[in-house]
């Protein structure tokens, strides 16, 4: 005999059948002194006529209400939850596919058990704030984007604000040309958008940043920073997150630099020449595409 319910304590299930969530034509629910009896009024189970109350113990009522299934009255409390999730059974059950013999299909009864009896468990992450570590692996580079223009300081060639423009070389400026330090990361939080990396200028304490400055929109700048940078947190309050940017290859060649303190903002370029270096969601008419050239690997 298989037992698929174990239900409530008699005083629970009684609100229940007031509730009539447990009548119908299948199913006929009495009183007797402090014990329930289930009487089945179809020809489902012709042969529990002969239930009474010595089919039911007073501390495990066990009511059989075929060969096939038995149902119990456990008088352990239950959560709410529990009781939702038993009402939602029986009144599956009162519908479940019968073989010709009046025995459930065992195809069917697995799908009932599949289906109602068989909880799934949703595991949720807690909210962990992001640890960035620096790694010993720093890699010098310049950076060319997709047009084969170069990076260069802007007050290098012009006496403008301090930032990054996209220009092309000739072989009498070639000196101005930017020389990145690119320090790697790992992170403390899973994550699939590329390397987590900061873009250092050698030889200075400039760093690529992406901040927002007082704007409603994320801008690139050149940020001046004095500290060794070994560990950055997410939402830091020096900003120092604003250095961050994920590092993904693209391609055989080409990298994307898309910010990490602001998900969705790229490093891009124009097409054309001495236009600078900005921020932009894609898509954009700008390009995310960049070749890293020179390369040097430093282990520290």
């Amino acid at each position: 005999m298989t037992s698929i319910l174990q239900i409530l304590p008699p005083e629970v299930l009684e609100q229940l059948v007031a509730s009539s969530w447990l009548t119908g034509p299948n199913f006929l629910w009495q009183k007797d002194g402090r014990k329930l009896s289930a009487l089945k009024t179809d020809m489902m189970y012709p042969d529990i006529s002969g239930f009474d109350e010595r089919d039911c113990p007073d501390l495990a009522m066990i009511c059989d209400m075929n060969q096939d299934i038995k149902l119990e009255l456990s008088p352990h409390p239950h959560s709410m939850r529990r009781v939702v999730n038993i009402i939602i059974a029986v009144e599956r059950l009162k519908h479940i596919k019968e073989m010709s013999s009046g025995k459930f299909c065992e195809d069917a009864l697995l799908n009932f058990f599949l289906e109602n009896v068989i909880e799934e468990r949703l595991v949720k992450p807690l909210n962990v704030t992001p640890i960035y570590c620096k790694t010993s692996r720093t890699l010098q580079c310049t950076v060319y984007d997709k047009y084969k223009k170069t990076l260069v300081q802007s007050n290098k060639l012009t006496n403008e604000d301090l930032h990054l423009k996209a220009v092309t070389l000739s072989a009498g400026t070639i000196q101005y040309k930017v020389r990145f330090s690119m320090s790697t990361y790992v992170t403390s939080v899973p994550q699939n958008n590329g390397q987590p990396v900061c873009l250092g200028i050698s030889n200075s304490n400039l760093y690529i940043a992406c901040s927002q400055s007082g704007g409603p929109s994320p801008v690139l700048l050149l940020k001046e920073v004095n500290s060794p940078l070994d560990t950055i947190r997410a939402n830091d309050p020096n900003e120092y997150d604003s250095l961050l940017f994920f590092r993904k290859e693209t391609g055989t060649a080409y990298s994307t630099f898309e910010s990490v303190k602001f998900p969705g903002w790229f490093i891009t370029t124009a097409f054309d020449d001495w236009k600078r270096v900005e921020m932009n969601q894609v898509p954009t008419d700008q390009t995310t595409n960049f070749t890293l050239e020179d390369q040097q690997v430093i282990l520290s």
